[in-house]
């Protein structure tokens, strides 16, 4: 009877460590990164990331082809190997598109099947030149129901691609993700993404949550630029994750949008400096954005007083007339646990370069351990559940002083433990009778 329950208990064992390490291999910790930010690759601390975006590849207007400009050639080929020094085991992506893109260029792209090849085949030649692992598409955005459909061919027709291209090549497949809007739709419940083209299609996909209040387009009142919750409004991270995951994609494919950045508004009057009071436009030079790292040092420089609102989830200084909402490492923290409590993918932060002396960073990868230390509790819990720590396999393997299976031993009441205390917030008490 022995020799029958030790082999399936160790396939049990194999098993439950391939879900563990399957499982931590799929967190997604990203950052984007991009030229314009003045900051340097090699200062990037990829050991704080899984996934790192190298932003923007371009679109030929004529030929639809994936180009890289020439001034920005010699920095992405080598962006994989130089972020791979410090942290060999981060994946990159080469991400095409952005805010500055021509819209048209994607829609007219996406609307006919040459100029989709074109599109696919030179992104994936591209990727595999430049020596990136996958792709990531930044069209923003589809903005009607025919440009939604188009995406949906597109992304359908470039998985099966690269699946093709890993085929050949004897290559791992490309990943691929996409940048979205963080609602499922358009602004309009009758413009929606296509769903199940991208369930089908992509690895997952990057909720931009931010961007919701800005001075360019809200100028007359201040706003939290990337609530995650916001009572009587739908701008708001939450929204948006329940946007997607009630229009049938799963929360595994959503990963949640966090800003190392900030937007200033100008006070009417400084006495009023609360969320949504009244302002006339940008407190600060050229269109009102800043940096996290600059927010620190207009904290320091004038003396701000700084606030965090739990409700909304969100961060704002304010010195005079001027008043700038952002994200703190208390908004940072309290959305990873968020996104770990909705069972999401991870988390992915725009951009590196503003991040203070890797500050919102380590936050972020601190608190995103939990993704890895539940799956843990998971294991321990399903191996206690598989063989009880009081039975007689257990007292026989002791009994024998086998080293594997003293370590089980160990397991087992490691287990008990962690069940013990999970019993107490998961109401697992029911296991330990």
């Amino acid at each position: 009877m022995e020799l029958k329950i030790i082999p399936l208990f160790f396939s049990t064992l194999l098993v439950l460590f391939q879900v563990s390490f399957s499982t931590g291999q799929t967190v997604v910790k990203g950052g984007y990164w991009f030229p314009g930010s003045g900051f340097a690759i090699s200062g990037i601390n990829s050991t704080l990331f899984t996934h790192l975006f190298c932003a923007f590849a371009d679109v030929n207007s004529q030929t639809y082809q994936v180009t890289i400009s020439s001034s920005n050639q010699a920095q992405f080929q080598t962006f994989t190997s130089t972020v791979q020094q410090k942290n060999p085991s981060v994946k990159t992506l080469l991400s095409i598109g952005g805010g500055g893109s021509d819209v048209t260029t994607f829609a007219s792209m996406a609307s006919q099947s040459s100029s989709r090849k074109s599109f696919i085949d030179s992104s994936i030649k591209l990727a595999r030149s430049n020596n990136f692992h996958g792709l990531d598409l930044d069209w923003e955005y589809p903005s009607d129901s025919t440009q939604m459909n188009n995406f949906g061919t597109l992304l359908t027709e470039w998985r099966t691609a690269v699946a093709a291209e890993a085929k050949s090549s004897g290559k791992t497949p490309l990943l691929l993700s996409a940048a979205v809007l963080y609602l499922s739709y358009y602004y309009s419940s009758s413009v929606t993404y296509p769903t199940q083209a991208i369930s089908n299609n992509l690895d997952w996909i990057n909720l931009m949550a931010y961007d919701f209040y800005g001075p360019g387009w809200s100028p007359s009142s201040t706003g939290p630029p990337a609530a995650l919750y916001n009572p009587g409004s739908q701008q708001s991270g939450d929204n948006g994750v329940k946007s997607w995951i009630q229009a049938g994609l799963s929360a595994k494919k959503l990963v949640l949008g966090l800003p190392f950045y900030g937007w200033s508004w100008r006070l009417t009057n400084a006495n009023n400096h609360g969320l949504f009071a009244p302002a006339n436009g940008q407190g600060l030079a050229g269109d009102g954005s800043i940096g996290y790292n600059q927010i620190k040092q207009y904290i320091t420089q004038n003396g701000a007083t700084k606030v965090f609102n739990a409700t909304v989830v969100t961060d704002y200084c304010y010195s005079g007339t001027t008043w700038i909402g952002y994200d703190d490492t208390q908004s940072i923290s309290t959305k990873v646990a968020y996104a770990k409590g909705k069972g999401l993918l991870g988390y992915f932060a725009w951009h590196v370069g503003a991040d203070d002396n890797w500050t919102l960073s380590t936050k972020e990868a601190r608190a995103g351990t939990i993704y890895e230390t539940t799956t843990t509790h998971s294991f321990l819990w399903l191996l206690s559940f598989t063989i009880p720590p009081d039975s007689d396999l257990l007292s026989a393997c002791e009994d024998r002083h086998v080293e594997t299976l003293d370590l089980v031993g160990l397991l087992m009441r490691a287990a008990r433990l962690t069940a013990s205390q999970q019993m107490h917030i998961g109401g697992l008490k029911f296991w330990l009778d």
